[in-house]
């Protein structure tokens, strides 16, 4: 890898790390999923910082930001936007959505009901959005970062597999150290830190790095590792649906990114290791008396699963 690209992953880092206090791996997580195109899920209790997150990896890069607040009553044509009647010219026009963005942040994605969930599906997948017939291209690069808490069911709507198998990565925040949580306190005193982060990159500078991402070695050996841990889930007797093909790809092309992100040309096992929790535990269904259970015990039963798996030498 460049020193140029490099110092560019170095700054963004940094720049975040500024605001977003005690969450290194967090953010490195975040930074991992922009650089392998692909988008992220902050998932833990309110108040923990995954909005910030959200807004200062936003303001941290000179592009399109929007930020959409999800609600019991939002409608799909809220999100991709619609064709609108011009009476004067006897016309419709088609006025753009918030989903218009390089960076959009889905602010608790899962208060709005899945038919404007479902409003993202094509958005994430393929990059562009359908209305009446035309389709519409994204800006490059466009990247969803998404928040909710999963302890609140009243007046939620769960997120289908469908919808989760578009995030490239689960992430639990987690609460901060007593240490971070006091530069918190002392570094709110006077206003909001993120509001004073300025942009380090541009949109141009994130796509050569993404580029970057497909230019990482990665060795048969260690695609010989990441399948025999997605065909462990496969065989999983706890589990009613192992790992997809996409769910493969999508640990392989994360292991690219992290391998840029740690200065290295190759991605080695512990980056496979690493990874597997946030990018696999979201991807699989339990059968029996773990249908339905929440985060922490899919996350158990994936990082025990990988524990099982030989690695390479």
């Amino acid at each position: 890898m460049t020193t140029e690209l490099q110092t560019l992953v170095s700054e963004l880092e940094n720049n975040i790390t500024q605001v977003v206090l005690g969450k290194a791996e967090v953010v490195r997580l975040c930074i991992v999923s922009l650089l392998a195109s692909d988008h992220v899920l902050l998932e833990d209790v309110p108040g923990v910082g995954k909005t910030l997150i959200g807004k200062a990896l936003a303001k941290s890069i000179s592009a399109g930001f929007s930020r959409i607040q999800f609600t019991a009553d939002l409608l799909p044509s809220d999100i991709t936007g619609g064709n609108v009647y011009n009476p004067q010219t006897g016309q419709f026009t088609y006025t753009r959505g918030p989903i218009f963005g390089n960076i959009i942040l889905a602010d608790e994605i899962n208060r709005t009901p899945p038919r404007t969930q479902s409003a993202l599906l094509e958005a994430m997948s393929d990059r562009q959005v359908t209305i009446d017939g035309v389709t519409h291209a994204l800006p490059q690069p466009f990247m969803v970062i998404a928040t909710q808490n999963p302890f609140e069911f009243e007046g939620t709507y769960p997120l289908p597999e469908s919808q989760l198998d578009r995030f490239l990565m689960r992430i639990a925040v987690g609460y901060p150290d007593r240490e971070d949580e006091i530069q918190v306190l002392s570094s709110h005193r006077i206003n909001e830190p993120v509001d004073n982060l300025q942009h380090v990159l541009d949109a141009q500078q994130v796509v050569a790095l993404q580029q970057g991402v497909r230019q990482v070695t990665v060795d048969e050996s260690i695609n010989g590792y990441l399948l025999d841990i997605v065909d462990a889930t496969r065989k999983c007797e706890e589990l009613r649906v192992g790992v997809s093909t996409r769910g493969a790809l999508c640990l392989y092309r994360a292991a690219q990114a992290l391998a840029l992100v740690e200065n290295r040309s190759f991605v080695i096992p512990d980056d496979i290791k690493r990874l597997t929790v946030p990018v696999l535990s979201h991807r699989v269904i339990a059968k029996g008396y773990l249908q339905g259970t929440h985060r922490q015990a899919m996350e158990t039963l994936i990082g025990r699963l990988v524990d099982d798996v030989a690695v390479p030498r």
